[in-house]
């Protein structure tokens, strides 16, 4: 468990920079198996053994975005969840992405995962 999933996501009110790399860093490092596209999202594929497994977790990160009020971008498929998470009212990165990726990381995956 990461430092940053004992925090909780702050609201975006928008006019604000993304992080710069430099900031980003540490952050990343929390959440190693994330990976930064271009500056703008962070991006991690979870793997499954079937689709249920996959469909369970999704709900999970439904249940988790709604309590933080921060959304990821998902993508469901047979043994296989994307999620991509960035705040779209600034176009890039926050804080509140990593702590919601290092939340969803937190998720308990089942037994079928790997």
């Amino acid at each position: 468990m990461s430092t940053l999933s004992q925090k909780s996501c702050v609201p975006c009110r928008g006019g604000v920079p993304p992080l710069t790399p430099e900031q980003r860093a540490p952050l990343a490092a929390e959440i190693p198996a994330w990976r930064v596209i271009e500056g703008h999202l962070i991006e991690r594929v979870f793997r499954f053994e079937d689709f249920r497994s996959a469909l369970n977790f999704v709900n999970k990160i439904g249940d988790l975005s709604d309590l933080q009020g921060h959304h990821p971008e998902l993508q469901l498929s047979w043994g296989k969840v994307i999620v991509q998470v960035w705040t779209h009212k600034i176009g890039g990165l926050t804080e509140s992405d990593f702590v919601l990726a290092a939340k969803i990381d937190d998720i308990d995956r089942g037994p079928l995962a790997h």
